[in-house]
């Protein structure tokens, strides 16, 4: 679900972090499975209201009283129009950067795709307890998510359908990356079709701010707009939706640390 941090947006309950990262004690595979289809159901219903959240991460990923997880901090998220976002700039945590990112020519690049990658980082981190790809000197990090294979750890075991998706996610090519409508059909996530998700008509629908929430929101909020798109996500959908309502904070988040992992 969309947490909100700041009280003036809401006060629903929510816990820790799901995962800290590293750790010893790692997720099941099926429990992977269903943080991780709460995870794609959000990620849809942002990008259906146009807003890519490009820091996904287990720290950003709070479990709820209800069982289900919440997505945290939306202080680098962006609005866009039309079909995608088309990012320049760099932003989030280090180790959930996608490589196209960190490229020394500059271009544009989809912030869908960031989306996804940072989510197979996510999973990755869920049923191994580290990112697949770790340094403590940044600039050599940036070099492994560019250049280096995933691998996979001997212990603890996963399926290869899970494998398999995790590649998929973390394909260096954001042109052939996969997308949240095949993540939604694919047969880990749904147990070859056994356990589907809903159809994106189901549980999206377009979210309208009103003048009246434009004049009580807080005006000194960076990123106003979304807060005030979040804001009327949060009194429109049922605790049912998968994100609730975020914070917003400046294009740099503030509660990233100096630690590449968090």
């Amino acid at each position: 679900m969309l947490t909100k941090l700041l009280p003036c947006l809401s006060q629903r309950d929510w816990q820790s972090p799901v995962m800290e990262v590293p750790t010893d004690s790692p997720f099941t595979e099926e429990q992977t499975r269903l943080y991780f289809r709460d995870i794609v159901l959000g990620i849809e219903y942002l990008h259906y209201q146009k807003i890519v959240h490009r820091d996904i991460k287990p720290a950003n990923v709070l479990l709820g009283d209800d069982g289900h997880v919440k997505i945290a901090d939306f202080g680098v998220s962006n609005q866009f129009e039309g079909n995608d976002a088309l990012l320049s700039s760099t932003a989030g945590t280090p180790a959930f950067m996608a490589p196209e990112t960190l490229s020394d020519i500059h271009q544009s690049f989809s912030g869908k795709a960031l989306d996804v990658w940072a989510m197979g980082v996510t999973v990755y981190c869920f049923v191994f307890g580290k990112c697949p790809f770790i340094d403590e000197y940044i600039l050599v990090l940036h070099n492994k998510i560019r250049t280096k294979c995933v691998e996979f750890p001997e212990s603890p075991e996963i399926s290869e359908e899970l494998k398999t998706l995790i590649l998929k996610m973390l394909d260096k090519n954001p042109d052939t990356r996969i997308t949240i409508p095949e993540i939604k059909l694919d047969p880990w996530v749904t147990q070859d079709g056994c356990d589907p998700l809903p159809l994106e008509e189901d549980h999206c629908s377009v979210v309208e701010v009103t003048e009246e929430e434009v004049q009580n929101s807080v005006k000194f909020v960076p990123s106003l707009s979304t807060v005030i798109l979040v804001k009327a996500m949060l009194r429109k959908r049922s605790f049912s939706n998968p994100y609730e309502c975020p914070r917003s904070r400046a294009e740099r988040s503030m509660s990233a640390p100096s630690n590449l992992l968090m």
